[in-house]
């Protein structure tokens, strides 16, 4: 993953007339990661959008290096396929192989529900769900919004080891949570110390 980069220069961020955030600055190159931390409400998703290109800043500059896969609030997997198959569609979009697929399935341990239509799994399910088609996507930059929501214990420990694996790898993660991740001294960026005047 020689080369794989996500920085922000002056990031500043409106929605719907409102400024939320203004000066976020972050370099990370291979095998680094991040922590967006702060308040529901306050940007982080908004944040996470603009790092995956999906929303415009008004102002600062984002370079990104590596392709990028994101898991947010939207699950983006057809809830009356079966899981290996609402699965497989998005590794065949991304060119990944069945290796990479059987490998997230088992990351996430999920191999059990392979044959379970997405609308009967349960929010947790859901999550490491999403949680698989990051991992089976090949994609050097993570984005995680929120991967910790809906998890047991036992799942977050499923998620520490991918992210952990996937930065050995010289991968990137950029996470945005309210609550503890098991991730091993990333960056923490407090979103509460760029919001704007305006906005506070």
């Amino acid at each position: 993953m020689s080369g794989v980069a996500l920085r922000l220069s002056g990031i500043a961020c409106a929605r719907g007339g409102r400024l939320l955030f203004r000066g976020v600055d972050l370099a990370l190159e291979q095998g680094e990661s991040a922590l967006l931390r702060g308040p529901n409400g306050i940007g982080k998703s908004s944040l996470m959008r603009i790092c995956a290109g999906l929303l415009r800043p008004i102002a600062g500059t984002i370079e990104r290096r590596g392709r990028i896969a994101l898991a947010d609030e939207r699950l983006a997997l057809d809830l009356e396929e079966p899981l290996a198959q609402a699965l497989g569609f998005w590794a065949r979009l991304d060119g990944a192989d069945g290796h990479a697929l059987d490998g997230a399935l088992e990351a996430m341990a999920l191999g059990p529900l392979v044959g379970i239509p997405v609308r009967m799994l349960s929010t947790g399910q859901r999550k490491r769900a999403a949680l698989a088609r990051v991992i089976a996507s090949g994609a050097e930059l993570w984005l995680l919004d929120e991967p910790g929501n809906g998890l047991d214990d036992a799942s977050l420990e499923l998620l520490g080891a991918a992210v952990a694996a996937h930065l050995a790898r010289g991968g990137i993660v950029l996470a945005a949570s309210h609550q503890p991740l098991p991730m091993k001294s990333p960056v923490v960026i407090d979103l509460a110390a760029y919001v704007a005047e305006e906005a506070a």
